[in-house]
């Protein structure tokens, strides 16, 4: 595994990082175990979940996982570099209470003693903002989070979603603190969806945040969806589905495959490490189902690409240029 600083902090964490989302929903306790202890040992340290994964009727399950798997032992969690996230609604179907979402003072005291208990933990390393809150001023949010540092229960904490000028907002609010403020912003970033580059990650780079995009694969569209439907695999959902249903998007994912077939390079694979050259990227989250989707992940690692693949993979995914003057003179 290789490693890196997490944006400006003194913070190393591993190329990948494990998304755990489908832990619970759709990978069961022991699966979802055997895939955190199989990124261990393979020197993956960063761990992410958020209160709300587990979804519906089950939210926190996802964080319950993990704190049972801490709770073996074996310094799983002295190892683990442990980030979530506050912002979704908590509250169950048919309970709605006011102050169970976004970022006030009150719900982010509650939401983190609420992770730290479910998790098995005193401590969270990053906790991050799922979302920005309109409603919620960025002084009432760092001196809540302010509170949390000193009382030990976090150490640092990044943002999830957040357009350039909240990155500058947050950032410039905390430094009239004497705060450090966020260290790391998780967006939606891959070679299909590359729109993160024209302000999102640019102030990122300028305020030393990390990058740790989500949907790497942009839910499978750039995992060989193609290929593995015309071998009768699994069929495109979701996201990719919705994009394949466009004829020029088509017409790109299959040039995509080819490229790289061309090359005996695996799409999903591929697609990580294209991720991995970025400027001001840490790591892409992956979120595999079972351990040989981790295996999958984890060779993208060691995966160089070549200058003739990287100018091919631009030609058919062009990004948006530099901002400003992609769309000024």
């Amino acid at each position: 595994m290789k490693y890196t600083q997490l944006g400006r902090t003194g913070l190393k964490v591993s190329r990948l990082v494990l998304g755990t989302m489908n832990f619970g929903p759709q990978t069961d306790e022991p699966t979802s175990h055997a895939i955190l202890d199989a990124a261990l040992d393979a020197g993956l340290n960063y761990v992410d979940t958020a209160n709300v994964y587990g979804w519906g009727e089950n939210k926190g399950r996802t964080e319950e996982i993990i704190g049972s798997w801490f709770a073996q032992g074996g310094d799983r969690r002295e190892k683990t570099v442990l980030a979530t996230k506050v912002y979704g609604s908590m509250s169950r179907a048919g309970e709605t209470w006011p102050n169970q979402d976004r970022l006030s003072a009150l719900n982010i005291r509650r939401a983190v003693d609420a992770s730290l208990k479910r998790l098995q933990t005193d401590y969270i390393d990053v906790y991050q903002f799922h979302h920005i809150d309109r409603r919620t001023p960025f002084e009432e949010i760092w001196q809540a989070i302010d509170v949390l540092i000193q009382q030990g229960k976090i150490l640092y904490v990044g943002s999830s979603n957040f357009p350039g000028y909240k990155i500058a907002q947050a950032n410039e609010a905390a430094a009239r603190r004497g705060m450090v403020g966020l260290v790391s912003e998780q967006c939606l970033y891959n070679l299909a969806e590359r729109r993160a580059e024209m302000e999102v990650i640019p102030a990122a780079e300028e305020y030393g945040l990390g990058v740790i995009p989500w949907s790497p694969l942009h839910g499978g569209l750039l995992g060989g969806v193609l290929k593995k439907e015309a071998q009768g695999g699994r069929r495109a959902e979701g996201r990719s589905a919705d994009a394949l249903a466009i004829t020029s998007v088509r017409a790109q994912v299959q040039a995509y495959e080819d490229l790289l077939d061309k090359h005996g390079l695996e799409p999903g694979e591929a697609a990580l490490a294209w991720l991995l050259t970025r400027p001001g990227v840490t790591g892409p989250i992956v979120g595999p189902r079972t351990p040989e989707q981790l295996e999958s992940a984890l060779r993208a690692v060691e995966l160089e690409l070549s200058e003739e693949v990287l100018t091919g993979l631009d030609e058919i995914f062009p990004g948006p240029g530099a901002s400003p003057e992609a769309f000024a003179w």
